[in-house]
């Protein structure tokens, strides 16, 4: 095949994944103090991310240097598991964020630890379902006209996909704007306790919002647009199209580790007592709550 250089780049895309967040689950695997709920949802998030920079690599690696159809189907069902379970993983994070601040009191007990580990199993349970289903035979290999707008998956499986992204995002706009309710209502008070000026109070609810607010928006400005073409698409439109949506899809998995796991605090010691030779697994931290994540 002559090689097309929208491949090129989400390989090298894949390549830059694939090493920032290898460092994140290193770095949560071999850190005995990184066991709370929220530090598993982040290397759960970091892990799908991981695979999906590997599934790229892979799908370059063969549909250039080993052309099978059996391979392309698996290397398609490993990118339909990794980014469903990355998308799912930052649903998993939004709720425990918002149950974090919702339910303070009771955030740190045997039951938070419970749901954290139903919601990891119901993560990745259903993203192995949804990646499966190619190499199950659900695909477009023997029926051309049914495929979508990514081969082999036909257009219904690519339209559950999308819907399912849709009703993700929609989850998390709703956990987030009661997030920002819960954010400024605890600053107002906060400030009414302490006598703060307004402005005070603003600037604090303004900080809040403005993170939740990127963080919202990454997510969409990258997906969207991939899931609503994915919708309206058809498999005879020119695969310009299918790149030019899917690269954006790929960069989110390139901007979580910054969002969710380089701006933590206690990640960011584990990271500078490596970089300086003195990496300890017992180095202590302050508890911190889903929320300052």
């Amino acid at each position: 095949l002559a090689l097309n250089p929208w491949d090129v780049v989400l390989c090298i895309s894949g390549t830059i994944i694939s090493c920032e967040n290898a460092i994140v689950v290193v770095v949560i695997f071999y850190t005995p103090a990184f066991r709370a709920p929220m530090f598993l949802l982040i290397g759960s998030l970091a892990t799908a991310d991981l695979l999906a920079g590997l599934g790229l690599i892979l799908h370059f690696a063969f549909v250039y240097f080993i052309p099978s159809e059996a391979v392309s189907l698996l290397t398609v069902g490993l990118l339909v598991t990794s980014f469903t379970a990355s998308v799912s993983s930052l649903l998993t994070i939004t709720i425990d964020r918002y149950l974090s601040l919702y339910n303070a009191l009771t955030y740190y007990s045997e039951r938070t630890v419970t749901r954290t580990y139903i919601m990891l199993i119901l993560t990745w349970g259903a993203s192995i379902c949804y990646g499966l289903l190619p190499v199950m035979g659900w695909n477009c290999l023997k029926e051309p006209s049914a495929c979508s707008i990514v081969r082999p998956l036909t257009k219904s499986h690519l339209i559950i996909l999308s819907v399912s992204f849709l009703a993700v995002f929609a989850a998390m706009l709703q956990l987030y704007v009661q997030i920002c309710r819960i954010v400024c209502r605890h600053a107002h008070q906060i400030a009414v306790q302490r006598h703060l000026l307004a402005s005070s109070h603003y600037v604090t609810t303004r900080k809040g919002i403005a993170t939740l607010a990127v963080i919202l928006g990454t997510f969409a400005s990258c997906w969207l647009p991939f899931a609503v073409y994915g919708l309206l698409g058809d498999y005879s439109y020119p695969a310009l199209y299918t790149y030019v949506t899917l690269l954006p899809a790929t960069y989110n998995s390139m901007l979580n580790p910054v969002i969710y796991a380089f701006r933590n605090q206690e990640i960011q010691k584990v990271l500078w007592a490596v970089c300086c030779g003195c990496f300890s697994s017992t180095l202590p931290f302050r508890s911190r709550s889903p929320s300052d994540v």
